[in-house]
């Protein structure tokens, strides 16, 4: 007998064929057949059956750039990515993940406290949910696979949280010594041995720690990194992840897939207006390494990055330069700061310079998203341009002058790259590109990517016609697996694990944005709701169906060394 029998299926087997009309059978967890139209499997040999009327099946989406390392202590359901098809996360990317870590208070508190900046994750939430019963990378491990989780998830050993167990908080502001190196590099082979995916890091000026100072990766020189990276070469073992800054270009970069023997995955190739051939010259870069056989991939995303944020938590500004002088000040503080016509002056003056950065000045790209007085309610869904216009004053003096008026509370929002949608569909097909960069399970009060997914096969393939929709899948899927190693997973294939997805083709997207308070603390967050998702199968067991995910199974393994 079989466990579960899905038919009347249009199967997408996730390696890119065409479709076709047939059954699928699942035992023990795995997929036991696989059978066309012209040759049904008899219904009564299967415990549960469901009838797909056909609706498409294709493997569960695998997401290889998550920040669930925090959340998945507290909340083994991951509703964000579960609900949007996800079955296979990578948590740990940009190297910020809470292991290893010293028991002690301090320890922790730096930790927590640099997720809270760098990931926009609320400092109540992080305090209050982590649990802290670990101190090693191997520790943790056994913690996740301790307490189970709806989807299968594999972890990256961080660079800044290694930086940070070894050197406290100086990692943040100096080049470790011979010795530190040494430790750290012993750190990454026990954490490969304990089934890490591969080590992930950072460069982007961008990712700042709680006091303004650089993530601790930042403060690396490059020796450091071949020193990190050679274990996986030892081993045969793990993918480096680079969120790639001015000191790692490609180039750079390539040397360590050139020593180690290991994949690249170079991130974030996201399009901007400013710089518009960055992305490709990126890509054409890592064209080129794979020619002479050093394996690379640029992690592109299918959304626009579409930041909520307010003067409480102005993720957006934070890299410029004019802003750093009052990185941690808040309250009526901040307010005074912000009257101040030198520093309005300053962030014009570094605006007025094309740049690659969150915020490029283009005001037409930020919105009013919610006011927080009645007074100004109609100002809301409009730009900060068209109000700036309408009121005869400067964009920048716009928005500070509203913002101080409703006491910081205002919400704003921002687009802040990948809105130039021609470019984004080239991103999307090209040859070297891994689609990735959901960021679930971070930036929570700002952004929720994680029906990245399902918006490449709504937007893109249906609405836009940019890919063919099996090979959307494929990106999705194996693509996926092939370069991490994950072994069994992202194909429908008989004798791999039943890791399902079943959409409807004619309404698969992303849904309205919302609010939820359901976090530790109370802490909000983002929401953004499926559409078509009729169910989503882990180890061959269903963790959501058509009204969203079901708090029962927690099917998932903790995939070591992808397995």
């Amino acid at each position: 007998m079989y466990d579960l029998l899905i038919s009347n299926a249009k199967i997408f087997d996730g390696l890119g064929a065409e479709p076709f009309a047939g059954q699928l059978a699942v035992k023990d967890g795995r997929i036991a057949a696989i059978r066309r139209a012209a040759e049904p499997i008899d219904p009564a040999l299967a415990h549960e059956t469901v009838d797909a009327h056909g609706l498409a099946l294709m493997p569960g989406i695998i997401d290889n750039h998550t920040h669930y390392d925090a959340q998945i202590t507290w909340d083994p359901y991951l509703d964000q990515s579960v609900g949007m098809g996800v079955t296979t996360a990578i948590i740990g990317n940009c190297g910020f993940t809470i292991a290893p870590c010293h028991k002690d208070a301090a320890s922790r508190d730096l930790v927590t406290k640099n997720l809270t900046q760098v990931e926009g994750m609320s400092l109540a939430s992080l305090q209050a949910g982590i649990r802290w019963d670990f101190e090693s990378f191997a520790e943790y491990m056994n913690l996740i696979e301790a307490g189970g989780c709806a989807m299968n998830l594999a972890a990256f050993v961080g660079h800044s949280t290694l930086r940070t167990y070894v050197m406290g908080s100086a990692g943040s502001d100096r080049v470790a010594t011979p010795e530190e190196v040494a430790r750290m590099q012993a750190l990454v082979d026990e954490a490969l041995a304990a089934g890490a995916i591969g080590l992930a890091s950072t460069t982007t000026t961008s990712h700042s720690a709680y006091d303004g100072r650089p993530m601790p990766s930042r403060l690396a020189d490059w020796s450091e990194f071949l020193a990190l990276a050679k274990p996986m070469g030892d081993r045969a073992q793990g993918v480096f992840m680079m969120t790639k800054g001015p000191p790692t270009p490609v180039a750079k970069l390539e040397e360590i897939a050139a020593t180690t023997g290991r994949p690249v995955l170079v991130a974030a190739l996201l399009h901007s207006s400013l710089a518009p051939t960055g992305v490709f010259d990126d890509l054409d870069a890592i064209a080129a390494a794979n020619a002479r056989g050093h394996r690379m991939r640029g992690a592109v995303a299918a959304t626009p990055l579409v930041f909520d944020f307010s003067f409480e938590a102005p993720y957006p500004l934070e890299p410029l330069q004019a802003w750093k002088p009052i990185f941690s000040v808040k309250g009526k503080a901040l307010i005074e700061r912000m009257r101040d016509p030198a520093l309005r002056n300053a962030l014009r003056e570094e605006l007025k310079t094309p740049a690659r950065r969150i915020f490029s000045g283009n005001w037409a790209l930020v919105h009013v998203l919610q006011a927080a007085t009645e007074q100004n309610r109609a100002l809301e869904d409009r730009s900060i341009a068209d109000i700036a216009a309408e009121r005869g004053v400067d964009p920048l003096d716009c928005m500070f002058d509203l913002a101080i008026s409703e006491g910081l509370a205002t919400l704003f929002s921002l687009t802040a790259l990948n809105h130039d949608e021609v470019a984004v569909a080239k991103l999307l097909n090209h040859s070297q590109s891994l689609l990735s960069l959901s960021d679930a399970g971070a930036h929570l009060s700002f952004l929720d990517d994680s029906g990245f997914g399902l918006h490449l096969m709504g937007h893109w393939v249906r609405d836009k016609g940019a890919m063919p929709l099996p090979e959307a899948v494929r990106r999705l899927t194996s693509a996926q697996a092939e370069f991490f190693g994950i072994a069994d997973r992202g194909v429908l294939r008989e004798g791999c694990a039943a890791d399902l997805l079943l959409f409807d083709p004619a309404a698969v997207g992303r849904g309205e944005r919302s609010r939820a308070n359901d976090l530790p603390a109370n802490a909000t967050r983002v929401v953004t709701r499926s559409r078509g998702v009729h169910g989503v199968w882990v180890n061959g067991q269903r963790v959501a169906n058509e009204h969203g995910t079901v708090h029962k199974p927690l099917p998932g393994k903790l995939l070591r060394n992808g397995h």
